[in-house]
């Protein structure tokens, strides 16, 4: 949001305004909107974040199952984007996490698409970039964490634990090596979700502070082409963020499958 002071002439920017969580349905008096729209919103009550989440689930399910329905043998738009989707993400968990790793495939599906929706959804004007929220991503980073966690223990039992020595190693320097391969399998979570939240933010964030500066005549123009060229940076950046997660995804699979260095 950009404003132009009254009394100093000066302008404003609050880039970060765009990632306030607020109830859909408060007040219209301009007084007490803020109040009633931002603070103390309880957990069951619909929000501009559980909208936009509910929306990337439809655009999810319109274009896998609505838009494949009717399959043929030339495709349409829709069943080969979903083809294209299908076979991408299939590759890359045969390539990375390996045969074995397919039977996960469904749950790395969902992620990616889920992830890549909601980016997308997230570039149109006035809309809310639910991932742009750690407390979204940090509910993706940690249920992979979590999930193969508890699938590296069932599959392996307690040599799971060979997954943080190093037997290649010299003997002396195991230990030391063991402790720092504990310290980075429980940050993975962390760094997984905060990758995601904090590169949407930082995108979003510039992209709303060169649109208030198109509203200065002076550098209308420089700052209008400074919005479509990071416009066009984060459809890719939305993109590229949604693969990363995916494919870390895979790789800490394949630690869960196969956990001897």
């Amino acid at each position: 949001m950009a404003t132009g002071g009254e009394e100093s002439g000066a302008l404003s920017f609050h880039p970060m305004d765009q990632f306030i969580v607020t109830r859909l349905f408060c007040s219209d008096d301009a007084e007490t909107a803020i109040n009633e729209c931002t603070y103390d919103i309880a957990w069951y009550e619909l929000t501009n974040v559980t909208l936009w989440l509910a929306l990337a689930v439809l655009a999810v399910f319109a274009m896998l199952v609505l838009g494949t329905r009717n399959r043929a043998v030339v495709p349409s738009r829709s069943q080969s984007i979903g083809e294209l989707a299908y076979g991408f993400i299939h590759k890359m968990v045969e390539d990375v996490a390996g045969r074995e790793g397919l039977k996960y495939f469904p749950y790395i599906m969902t992620l990616f698409m889920f992830i890549v929706m909601a980016n997308f959804l997230g570039l149109i004007p006035t809309s809310f970039t639910t991932t742009s929220h750690i407390a979204v991503t940090a509910v993706l980073g940690f249920g992979v964490f979590i999930a193969v966690t508890v699938l590296g223990f069932v599959k392996n039992g307690a040599s799971f634990l060979g997954l943080f020595w190093v037997s290649s190693a010299p003997l002396v320097l195991r230990p030391v090596l063991a402790l720092i391969e504990v310290i980075s399998y429980f940050v993975r979570p962390v760094s997984h979700s905060i990758r995601l939240a904090g590169n949407l933010m930082a995108g979003h964030a510039v992209l709303k502070v060169f649109a208030g500066f198109a509203q200065v005549t002076a550098i209308a123009p420089i700052a209008i082409f400074g919005v479509v060229a990071i416009y066009g940076l984060e459809v890719l950046v939305s993109f590229i963020q949604a693969y990363v997660f995916t494919i870390l995804t895979c790789v800490y699979l394949k630690d869960a499958l196969h956990p001897h260095h």
